[in-house]
């Protein structure tokens, strides 16, 4: 994953502040034949380009709309991941649905963004950094992949507006959400360290004589000890 950091803070939604403790994940698609960071993501820091209309989202906009992550191409083409929000702010990506509201239900948003929807190449790595991305996320707030899902499932469960992202795009190029969370426990599964293999221990005895008459025994046990071999000792056997 190729993960960046760039706030909105001057998005209303991060001024307002208001967190959640993270219990799952909500992907989304722009929407738009789009797939450049800078359009969402602003100022350019030198990687995004330079937005030439200024409409990035880092602003006060006339809609209520941020999210927690951006996925699309710096200015060199580079596949790459912005975080936009902290991942424990509440975003505003879901909109409401029929049973509430998965922004203040704890749900991390991410956006990818979108191209002609044509492109296999371009989906491929969009696709693969953002099974990473949830594969992070899963691990920093203790999530499994049964913990993800799109816009769109989102508004089947209720909790979400009625948005077809992104099984408008994924089925176009073979995949779905259930691949998409199959790809992430993989990549879960993947980043467990195995226990090490516990093995017994094994010990080497070293016998410096056998003597009919203990005297001697005595004798050469008072020598090895002598000699630093503390633990020594003397066993008897018929």
């Amino acid at each position: 994953m190729n993960l960046h950091k760039l706030l909105l803070a001057n998005n209303d939604c991060y001024k307002a502040g208001k967190t959640i403790i993270p219990k799952g994940i909500m992907v989304h698609s722009t929407g738009a034949n789009n797939p450049w960071l800078k359009r969402y993501v602003g100022p350019d820091d030198g990687l995004l380009g330079v937005n030439q209309y200024g409409n990035h989202w880092n602003q006060h906009m006339d809609r209520q709309v941020c999210v927690h992550a951006f996925i699309g191409k710096l200015a060199d083409g580079t596949i790459a991941t912005y975080q936009t929000l902290p991942w424990n702010m509440v975003g505003w990506h879901s909109g409401s649905g029929s049973k509430g509201n998965a922004n203040y239900l704890g749900y991390i948003g991410f956006e990818i963004c979108e191209d002609a929807l044509t492109d296999a190449t371009y989906f491929g790595k969009v696709y693969t950094e953002a099974v990473e991305l949830c594969v992070y996320l899963c691990k920093q707030y203790n999530l499994t992949e049964k913990d993800i899902i799109c816009h769109s499932e989102g508004h089947t469960l209720g909790i979400a507006s009625n948005h077809g992202d992104v099984m408008h795009w994924f089925p176009k190029h073979g995949k779905s959400m259930d691949t998409f969370r199959a790809a992430v426990k993989a990549g879960l599964a993947a980043t467990e360290t195995p226990a090490e293999p516990t093995t017994p221990k094994k010990y080497y005895r070293v016998q410096l004589g056998a003597f009919s008459v203990k005297a001697n025994a005595d004798a050469m046990l008072k020598k090895v000890k002598a000699a630093g071999f503390t633990d020594a000792f003397i066993k008897y056997s018929e």
